[in-house]
């Protein structure tokens, strides 16, 4: 089903996701033309073997769910806290529903599926986000792309505490790291799994909920980020594209003078 596009003059509430708002981050172009018109970036093939160990943690981290205590890693990194337990669990992992906060300011029904939550013993709740890849390197929250990972929990740190949950600062990265030192695959996967902290601030969200707004507000289209490679992709094509078209036309009508 496809989604509703942004319309100024709908009364009804209009959904936006986590990624969404990440999009309009790193290029508000792009997001326009997606949430107004419905031209999306190219896709690109899902990461389903992350997407598997993303799975398995959750059961894992479930079976300590439901006896209430703590995990190893947990009890490895000296972190005193349980997995979290709420009938609203499963909606809010759920990739088209989770944690969701009507912003009455600009209408928007923000939303964004959270992977995991940890709990205190005064009911402070801590962000837990899952992540995997296979790096030479010991795993960190350094580099340009982890921006993005740092919003994303922050950006639930926010849904939350509008929900009315009191929401630690401090967040965690569960990283499962896969092995390539071992002597041969034989049909199974090995990974290293780290827990990395992470002092968030949420400061920022509700502006850029507003500013969303404002931007799919706007008659024009917004112009492009600098260093967005979609919109560079486009201007580059289109330029040569119209190039040849000027090219052909001089050559017609350089051909009918004759």
């Amino acid at each position: 089903m496809a989604k509703r596009l942004f319309d100024a003059k709908s009364k009804e509430p209009f959904e936006i996701s986590r990624t969404k708002l990440e999009l309009f981050l790193n290029c508000p172009r792009c997001f326009y033309l997606d949430r107004k018109f419905g031209i999306s970036r190219p896709s690109f093939p899902a990461f389903t073997l992350n997407s598997a160990v993303d799975a398995l943690l959750k059961k894992e981290f479930d079976i300590h769910r439901s006896k209430r205590e703590a995990h190893p890693l947990m009890k490895n990194y000296g972190i005193d806290l349980i997995p979290f337990q709420h009938e609203k669990m499963e909606e809010w992992r759920h990739n088209f529903t989770g944690v969701r906060y009507l912003h009455r300011a600009t209408n928007f029904l923000v939303f964004g599926a959270i992977d995991d939550l940890w709990v205190d013993e005064d009911g402070t709740l801590f962000v837990v986000d899952y992540k995997s890849t296979s790096s030479d390197y010991e795993v960190n929250l350094d580099g340009e792309y982890k921006v993005a990972y740092k919003r994303q929990v922050e950006i639930y740190q926010w849904l939350l505490r509008k929900n009315g949950f009191k929401v630690s600062d401090i967040a965690y990265f569960v990283y499962a790291n896969g092995r390539k030192d071992l002597e041969a695959f034989d049909a199974r996967l090995e990974f290293n799994i780290s827990v990395l902290a992470y002092s968030g601030n949420s400061d920022w969200v509700e502006q850029v909920v507003i500013d969303a707004k404002h931007c799919l507000e706007q008659p024009n289209i917004p112009e492009a980020e600098y260093e967005c490679e979609y919109c560079n992709y486009r201007k580059a094509a289109s330029l040569q594209e119209n190039k040849k078209i000027v090219k052909s036309l001089k050559k017609t009508t350089d051909n009918s003078l004759f």
